[in-house]
């Protein structure tokens, strides 16, 4: 396994890091579970194979993910692993919440301090309000009394509010999502520069986009194919993000043993290292972000003239995940960002929509968004978690 600085802390950790929000799981009577044996098996397997870091959340696997975690890690693992969890905004009431909500993560994964403790997913929605709260400053009280190691946040969102996130505070670490077809996403390959100029610690979320980059559709096959280095779509990717020597360690959420050991050994490699992809091979890549671009479910630009819809219905959202299912002919994570705009009380879904017109009357590109709802609700419905 190679391994990496983080940051400014003065320790290495593994270039690939185990994310938990992936477990493997168990469905049964239309509800999921974590399947503990499997689960176990993954994480042990991981700590006794290079594998130095694991990041998991308060919510991950109905806030399971933790307690599963510290369960895999009990009797001596716990001590040779880095531990990186987060606490989302919206639990956060009132400075006593805070701490209650810590101290159940510590209990969760029977442990008496925590790595890297992050506020989860930072965005235009929170950020005020984490202010407002005051939250770092309890965060500066847990690592005060040594309950955390370092200050961190994860962030889903646009370079503009990265950049003044980032320069708010002396972060240990911020996490964000990367991958060959994001980088002019999300916080784009600019916030990478960002963070290793300022020293921060910089861990990738998403570097397979949830899984959509694991298996090439036959458009991007064509091109891996024809070109002279032949590696899987899988490496491809891996070698993207591991190319920036500003990232600390790559986190991927892996559900079977077998993902689990090609992946090792994909990061053990010699090669997977910062600045080994040549210039042609970045030109590949770019060819391949191309490819997946260039295919077209609903021709929404994301303007957003349509909104604020009188029902609260994110029209963006749901045409950008329908489309993500699209372009990489698959369902499957676009269905569970749904299931959060469904299950979690936010009421942002398609199944909101009273059909008033008021939003193809605004609308620039002249969709029939009412019609197109539908398909996109039919198409993204019906994830378990």
């Amino acid at each position: 396994m190679n391994y990496r600085q983080y940051g400014k802390l003065g320790y290495e950790v593994s270039a690939l890091g185990l994310g938990c929000m992936r477990l493997p799981r168990i469905i049964q009577d239309g509800k999921a579970s974590v399947d503990l044996e499997k689960a176990f098996e993954i994480i042990r397997y991981a700590a006794g194979h290079g594998i130095n870091y694991f990041d998991t959340a308060y919510g991950y696997h109905n806030q399971t993910s933790e307690s599963v975690l510290g369960e895999a890690l009990d009797g001596g693992l716990r001590q040779k692993v880095k531990i990186a969890t987060k606490q989302p905004f919206y639990v956060m009431k009132s400075a006593d919440n805070i701490r209650r909500n810590l101290e159940n993560t510590l209990k969760k994964l029977r442990t008496d301090y925590i790595d890297v403790y992050l506020i989860h997913n930072i965005n235009n929605f929170c950020w005020e309000g984490i202010k407002q709260l005051e939250v770092i400053k309890e965060y500066e009280k847990f690592r005060d009394e040594g309950l955390i190691r370092a200050i961190s946040f994860s962030y889903h969102g646009g370079l503009e509010l990265f950049r003044e996130v980032l320069g708010y505070y002396d972060w240990q670490m911020c996490q964000i999502q990367q991958n060959l077809v994001d980088i002019d996403h999300e916080a784009t390959a600019e916030a990478i520069k960002l963070a290793g100029d300022k020293g921060c610690a910089l861990v990738i979320m998403e570097p397979l986009r949830g899984g959509n980059l694991a298996k090439a559709t036959a458009a991007v096959q064509a091109i891996y194919d024809g070109f002279e280095v032949s590696r899987t779509a899988v490496e491809w990717a891996f070698k993207h993000v591991l190319d920036y020597p500003q990232v600390s360690t790559v986190l991927s959420g892996m559900s079977t043993l077998e993902q689990l050991k090609e992946n090792i050994e994909i990061f053990s490699r010699p090669d997977a290292l910062p600045n080994t992809l040549t210039a042609e091979e970045h030109e590949l890549l770019l060819k391949v972000k191309a490819a997946y671009e260039s295919v077209e479910g609903v021709p929404c630009t994301g303007c957003e003239y349509c909104m604020p819809c009188p029902h609260n219905v994110n029209i963006p959202r749901i045409f950008s995940l329908y489309n993500d299912g699209v372009r990489f002919e698959t369902f499957e994570l676009s269905k569970r960002a749904y299931w959060f705009m469904t299950g979690m009380g936010v009421g942002a879904d398609a199944s909101h929509c009273v059909e008033c017109g008021e939003c193809e009357d605004k609308c620039p590109q002249g969709i029939k968004i009412i019609d197109r709802l539908k398909t996109a609700h039919q198409a993204l419905v019906g994830w378990v978690e």
